[in-house]
């Protein structure tokens, strides 16, 4: 099922005390312990001087690193 922005925005905007996390188990230190980080194989990484430069330049930076890749694909088919 695909949400409707207005949708994502009413879930976003709600009060953390209004969300049920009652069925969520809580993460505790054997769970930290025992975590392990996996990377994605073949993910590339955005450098992080890059990244921190669209972030500054607000909320919705990953939109607009997809809009330059995807300026950028087209231009180069």
């Amino acid at each position: 099922m695909r949400l409707s922005k207005t949708r994502l925005s009413e879930i976003e905007n709600l009060p953390d005390d209004t969300i049920d996390t009652s069925e969520i188990p809580e993460l505790d230190d054997e769970f930290w312990e025992n975590a392990q980080r996996i990377v994605p194989e073949n993910h590339p990484q955005i450098e992080q001087e890059i990244l921190e430069w669209f972030k500054g330049q607000g909320q919705d930076y990953h939109a607009r690193i997809n809009t330059v890749l995807r300026t950028y694909m087209e231009a180069n088919r």
